[in-house]
């Protein structure tokens, strides 16, 4: 084993432990009223439609709902709806557009029960402003595409509507990204759409009761430490278990294990908390303390690549990087195999994945003859050069604190180093890496993140042309990469739109076939996502998909 496959070595004082835990209010354990999580990484803002941030969705599945979902089991449910659409049921029809263009109309009911935190009804009110503030290009909505789409919406009466979508596809009923904002409190906001996603209440006013409709309502925001969610009290559901919900951010991983095993926080969250190789340590050391769950996933760990700079804009290139990486040797020796290498960008649990692409085994000898054949030439000191005598040196990013991320990348820059690459590290904290540095594609060379799907997702938002962030599109759109391609572009579309079994699998074999061949990122592994739950905690239910179980929160409860 490489010195920089080595484990790492793991912090447990009790300075640490009292440091991470800050002075928050810890009640003794057999008073199981409240409950404090532990994650990973702190929201940048709270803005369900402004940036699309792991550890922010986790929080906010606690204070808000989308239209629909995918549950534990894949499948397409309704949370904000009364029923799915469906053509069967007349809830769903073809339509044409009036520029000829085959669309569909969907129809969607809202709870009647549904209220906002502070009383008011959620209504179809909500709804028009939430599709107008999604499709206005200086907004900044992470996906604006998808509100884009919809040309107008019919509203029949306070709960149900119609969108009339103006691209007829295959997962027509699903309103995942339907974000809803409470029209009574957003739309003072909304006047100057320039500076909306800076002022949004959701910003200005985060404990506002207003802004919320789930199990729990955000009652305090202690910036870059921890939120304090409280029981909602319009909540139409099922009573939550607990009165109050703290959702710690602890960025340093291993500061993460001293406050577990401190009493400083209850669960560590499996889809933004602790590193897997940690997880398994812990497990070894005090199994016997904590229920542990190692939950395959669809997250895939990544590199993103700037397709605008000159040296990796060669395809060449890409190739010769992912070649260079002892990807097997990640999996099996940082993780025992728990994460797999990700031979594409699907993972082989969604039932779209093909086998059938280009396969990057280590081989160095491949590696560097792609670089020369690129014009990048070894020198006596190990590097290579171009003929311009300009160095083969990159950067790479990734959310600092993260200590898995930090050794793999160490991983990175060994492996890189033996083919004559200058490989520099640069890491920033996450909320500055994904609120600007990735957001607003300020890397010049690579930036290694996770990107969570949902089962069978299209990929539009991070691959199609028309995604590509930028200051007069508002950043909206997750293209990182700069991905311009008409051929990516063409599958893209056809698959949301080829709704026939066999030609819809084709086209997603196509997709992984360019995806693999072009490179636009480096796969690296799919994630397990390691649960650790205290063994009074019942209820929760790891899916394995971008929807967190705190969706679910209000099922949650500790054993007597």
């Amino acid at each position: 084993m490489t010195a920089a496959l080595r484990p790492l070595r793991r912090l447990a004082g009790v300075a640490l432990c009292l440091a991470a835990i800050g002075g928050l209010p810890v009640l003794p354990a057999q008073a199981k009223d409240q409950l404090v999580i532990g994650i990973s990484q702190f929201p940048d803002n709270f803005n369900p439609k402004i940036n699309s941030m792991a550890v922010k969705s986790y929080i906010l599945a606690m204070a808000h709902r989308p239209l629909t979902t995918f549950d534990a089991d894949w499948k397409l449910v309704c949370m904000l709806c009364t029923e799915l659409p469906s053509k069967a049921k007349g809830t769903a029809r073809f339509e044409k557009t009036k520029d000829g263009k085959d669309g569909v109309a969907v129809t969607y009911t809202l709870r009647p029960d549904a209220r906002w935190g502070d009383g008011t009804p959620v209504t179809t009110k909500d709804v028009v402003l939430s599709w107008q503030i999604g499709r206005h290009k200086k907004s900044g909505v992470s996906n604006a595409e998808f509100y884009r789409r919809i040309d107008r919406i019919d509203v029949k009466d306070d709960h149900t509507f119609t969108l009339h979508k103006n691209k007829r596809t295959c997962n027509y009923a699903n309103a995942n990204d339907f974000h809803i904002l409470p029209a009574h409190l957003e739309e003072p906001k909304f006047e100057n759409p320039n500076t909306y996603n800076r002022r949004s209440a959701y910003e200005s006013d985060t404990t506002n009761p207003g802004l919320w409709f789930g199990p729990y309502r955000i009652a305090k925001v202690e910036a870059g430490s921890h939120v304090v969610l409280e029981r909602n009290p319009t909540w139409w559901g099922a009573k939550p278990a607990f009165d109050r919900i703290i959702v710690k951010a602890i960025e340093n991983t291993s500061a993460m294990t001293a406050n577990l095993l401190a009493g400083g926080i209850d669960y560590i969250a499996g889809e933004v908390g602790m590193t897997l190789d940690q997880a398994m340590a812990l497990e070894g050391r005090h199994g016997d303390r904590f229920n542990f769950v190692f939950k395959p996933s669809l997250v895939y760990e990544h590199i993103d690549v700037n397709l605008d700079n000159p040296i990796l804009a060669d395809r060449r290139v890409r190739r010769a990087l992912l070649y260079a990486i002892d990807r097997e040797a990640i999996s099996t020796q940082l993780f025992a195999g728990y994460q797999p290498v990700a031979t594409s960008s699907i993972n082989p649990l969604d039932r779209v994945y093909s086998a059938n692409t280009k396969r990057y085994p280590l081989d160095r000898e491949k590696a560097a003859a792609l670089l020369e054949a690129a014009g990048w030439r070894l020198r006596d000191n190990g590097i290579r050069y171009n003929d311009k005598g300009e160095r083969l040196q990159l950067k790479i990013m990734t959310t600092a604190g993260n200590k898995t991320r930090e050794l793999v990348q160490q991983v990175l820059q060994s492996n890189w180093r033996q083919v004559g690459i200058d490989m520099r590290i640069r890491n920033e904290p996450a909320r500055v890496f994904f609120g600007d540095t990735v957001r607003r594609r300020k890397f010049s060379g690579l930036v290694m993140y996770a990107w969570l799907s949902s089962p069978q997702n299209v990929p539009r938002n991070q691959l199609h042309s028309e995604e590509i962030p930028s200051e007069e599109g508002g950043w909206s759109g997750q293209n990182y990469p700069g991905l311009r391609s008409p051929a990516f572009d063409a599958v893209l579309n056809g698959l949301e739109t080829q709704c026939d079994p066999e030609e819809n699998m084709r086209l997603w074999h196509r997709l992984q076939k360019l995806y693999m061949e072009e490179l636009p990122a480096l796969p690296l592994y799919f994630r397990a996502q390691p649960h650790i739950m205290p063994t009074w905690l019942k209820g929760v239910r790891p899916t394995g998909h971008q929807y967190p179980a705190s969706l679910w929160v209000e099922e949650w409860y500790a054993e007597k």
